[in-house]
């Protein structure tokens, strides 16, 4: 094999122990979970905001931003229910550049995966132990998803993942919701096949285990927007588009039909600061569609505590070193906008 192996890494039932969950956010764990879920079941008519840093870099900033949005889930905790993006793995289309946190804990030293293994399991206890947040993050490696199994409410299945086998039987076997995103290329179909697979049950070998999955009713849809062959962005969070999922989910045999739409990527055309009104426009749409209004479940905002990005050497804190985020000024008036409007 043209590959060297370098070390051994501890299970995941190993780094649990040796980090483990308190009680007390296993419980609030358990409610957030409750408070996600029933939006996706029709229960609530909460709105689901996944938002945060395009990807986490540095866990003090990250924790900052998000104790500043449990102030802001107070808010508009009657209209809106707020998962913190806390992203750990950074999909490369090339593989070039940060990786994320999982990779380089220290973006300016080498790679070191038992130290981002611990990292990424120490910034999500600290945003459920001291901030009472159970947060999404981005299923770019399957198998580590044991690692965070008990810290998160929310998983994302990327653009470039979501035609993978080994993302859609694992989906298949969470019992959180799992959003899967259209590919890049827009093809819809894709997305829906993946999310068929998921709602599924399978028998596959996952983490050295013959395991057996009942399938996820959670799974559901994430429209991002797609790229021509050109290589120019196109969006598909308008009405029509909207329209047209709703009717792909009435063909199919899905349960729990659910649209989160993502307001950045190819949807702003890489404009961050467009996300205000995109989301405006999709609140529209709802509220000139019932069926719009009861497909869409949330939205997914890319937002972190200063404007814009960095490279990754850069010092400007609470900035994101990857795609450009929204700063948190105009993510709090954003928000509570959203709410003023539902």
């Amino acid at each position: 094999m043209n590959m060297e192996f370098l070390r051994e890494l501890p299970s995941a039932r190993v780094v649990k122990e040796m980090y483990p969950l308190s009680e007390k956010a296993a419980e609030r764990k358990k409610t957030n979970d409750k408070a996600i879920q029933a939006i996706f079941t029709g229960e609530s008519d909460k709105l689901l905001l996944v938002i945060g840093p395009c990807s986490a870099d540095r866990e003090d900033a990250v924790i900052e931003y998000i104790g500043r949005l449990r102030g802001l889930q107070d808010k508009v905790a009657d209209k809106i229910v707020i998962c913190p993006r806390i992203y750990t793995n950074k999909p490369r289309t090339t593989g070039e550049g940060y990786k994320g946190m999982l990779h380089q804990p220290d973006p300016e030293s080498a790679p070191d995966m038992l130290k981002g293994l611990i990292a990424i399991r120490k910034v999500h206890i600290r945003a459920l132990e001291e901030c009472g947040f159970s947060c999404a993050d981005e299923m770019l490696y399957p198998e580590n998803h044991p690692y965070l199994s008990d810290v998160l409410s929310y998983v994302a299945v990327g653009a470039r993942s979501v035609e993978n086998q080994m993302h859609r039987l694992t989906s298949s076997g969470l019992d959180i919701p799992v959003g899967m995103k259209n590919p890049t290329g827009g093809m819809l179909s894709v997305m829906m096949n993946a999310m068929t697979a998921a709602q599924h049950g399978h028998t596959f070998v996952y983490a050295g285990w013959e395991v057996h999955s009942k399938g996820n009713p959670l799974a559901h849809a994430i429209l991002r927007g797609y790229s021509h062959k050109q290589g120019s962005n196109a969006p598909n969070y308008h009405y029509e588009d909207l329209q047209f999922v709703s009717n792909l989910y009435a063909k199919s045999d899905l349960v729990n039909p659910a649209v989160i739409v993502d307001t950045n990527h190819s949807n702003s055309n890489k404009q961050f600061d467009q996300q205000p009104r995109i989301a405006k426009e999709i609140i529209h749409s709802m509220m000139l569609s019932k069926d719009i209004k009861k497909l869409v479940k949330g939205l997914m905002i890319e937002s972190y505590l200063v404007d814009g990005c960095q490279k990754p050497e850069g010092n400007v804190y609470g900035q994101s070193i990857t795609d450009p985020c929204l700063g948190w000024e105009k993510t709090e008036a954003m928000v509570l906008e959203i709410a003023e409007l539902l």
